[in-house]
């Protein structure tokens, strides 16, 4: 108990001593990826995740980059293995920072590696994996405070919700059904949501688009206001519209769509209104593929036309 409140002063003393000159802050680390969870200390400050270890406290100071432990001691990156360990009289390694999101950094990079130590289930921590090892695997440290406020994302402007100027027209539509998850049913000119049913509409950008920016509209006339098209419609209107990781084919079935890439989230629509969904750079050159889900029993099925009104997914240029 004297050795832990030794410890525990020690810690106390050494932090208000840092803040009086370069005003600390103090935090605890946990570990993601092969290995996870907290991050404790053995006596001779080697950092470890993993294992019956109580977890271990830092302090930062923002200005140097520089780490010290619980007990006050340097924490460095020892050469020539660039292990991540604390050293009584070691002068401390800088450029560690926290980013907004709490991940910790070195130099610029949030990648470390925990390299397995036989000890407890107990995993000493890495700047690079050790040469020749198969025993080492990329980790993301986590700090529990002291994350700055990230800034607020720059949304990019907005094209406007209509095809008075320059648009493209989807160049394949996909109707996925989930109850035929080994089906493809290849191009369709009908745009269509259910409980069962997804769209997935491709977009191909010309390369001279490149540095303009885009935006995803959806369009949702009246039914009076149509001339060459008709839908049918019922539910609450809710629709899911994401960005697709990979491009789909004509061949792509329920069970071979890729991941989402962006979900750009919940929409309500409504018979009489235009959507905006989201605005991003132009890719020049490459082709895009957007989904509709269905949200809550919506169900719409229409035919996708640009005939006044124009009805359907596009993608507005400005």
């Amino acid at each position: 108990m004297k050795t832990l409140a030794l410890i525990t002063l020690t810690f106390a003393v050494i932090s208000r001593a840092l803040h009086a000159r370069n005003a600390p802050c103090c935090f605890g680390l946990s570990a993601s990826g092969k290995a996870s969870g907290t991050v404790g200390q053995l006596n001779d400050g080697q950092n470890r995740v993993g294992g019956p270890l109580p977890p271990a406290q830092y302090c930062i100071d923002s200005s140097s980059g520089t780490i010290v432990d619980q007990a006050g001691r340097s924490c460095i990156l020892t050469p020539p293995t660039s292990q991540f360990q604390c050293d009584v009289g070691a002068a401390p390694t800088p450029n560690f920072a926290i980013s907004c999101d709490g991940t910790v950094t070195h130099d610029g990079s949030s990648t470390f590696y925990e390299c397995v130590t036989g000890d407890n289930g107990e995993d000493n921590i890495y700047i690079q994996a050790l040469p020749g090892s198969d025993a080492c695997s990329p980790i993301t440290l986590h700090a529990s405070s002291c994350a700055p406020k990230c800034a607020p994302p720059t949304a990019p402007p907005s094209c406007p919700a209509n095809l008075n100027g320059p648009y493209e027209f989807p160049h394949l539509i996909l109707n996925l059904d989930s109850t035929k998850p080994g089906t493809a049913p290849g191009t369709s000119y009908n745009g269509m949501v259910s409980p069962t049913v997804s769209s997935v509409f491709n977009f191909d950008i010309p390369q001279a688009d490149s540095g303009k920016t885009f935006s995803l509209i959806f369009l949702f006339p009246t039914q009076s206001q149509l001339t060459t098209s008709s839908y049918t419609f019922t539910g609450n209107g809710a629709i899911d519209f994401c960005m697709l990781g990979s491009v789909a084919n004509s061949g792509t079935m329920p069970n071979t769509i890729s991941g989402i890439q962006t979900d750009y989230g919940v929409k309500y629509v409504a018979p009489g209104n235009s959507y905006s969904v989201a605005s991003f750079p132009c890719p020049g050159g490459k082709t895009l593929s957007f989904e509709m889900k269905s949200v809550g029993g919506t169900c719409l099925t229409y035919f996708q036309d640009f005939n006044p009104a124009p009805i359907g997914l596009y993608i507005t240029k400005c």
